[in-house]
């Protein structure tokens, strides 16, 4: 993925960004911070999230399970998701939609069946993209 892509996917801009960040009750440096950084602060959010559900499911405890999972859905549908601009991000952007809504399937999947494997590829997947946006701000940052 190209930077230039890349960030077109994302083109809706910081006003978009910062009010998706914040729908989904995650503080911290949310105005100062770049549009770019904002995605990045959604994918630790949603991970977060969904290490917080791991750990509430293996201790059995259903209400914190649902609770981190719905959280982590937040971030994806209304934060990742919401965020994207298909016009300018073309065919990145949507095939970024379809794998938000693959990764919102795993975690629905994961909080009626306590799957612990849709956890793991979950995560494994916002992972994989939040470090492929990691490398985007670092290359557009000049190394």
């Amino acid at each position: 993925m190209s930077a230039r892509r890349g960030a077109a996917a994302y083109a809706k801009g910081h006003a978009k960004g910062a009010g998706a960040y914040a729908r989904v009750g995650v503080e911290s440096g949310v105005m100062a911070a770049s549009p770019h950084q904002l995605i990045v602060m959604l994918f630790d959010g949603a991970q977060a999230a969904i290490r917080a559900a791991r750990l509430h499911l293996e201790q059995g405890n259903t209400a914190g399970k649902g609770q981190a999972i719905s959280k982590a859905l937040d971030i994806v549908n209304n934060g990742l998701a919401a965020a994207l601009d298909e016009a300018q991000g073309g065919e990145v952007a949507t095939q970024l939609a379809s794998l938000y809504d693959y990764i919102a399937r795993l975690l629905l999947r994961a909080n009626l069946h306590n799957d612990a494997g849709a956890l793991d590829e979950a995560e494994r997947l916002l992972e994989d993209i939040g470090s492929a946006w990691r490398e985007i701000g670092r290359a557009g940052q000049g190394g």
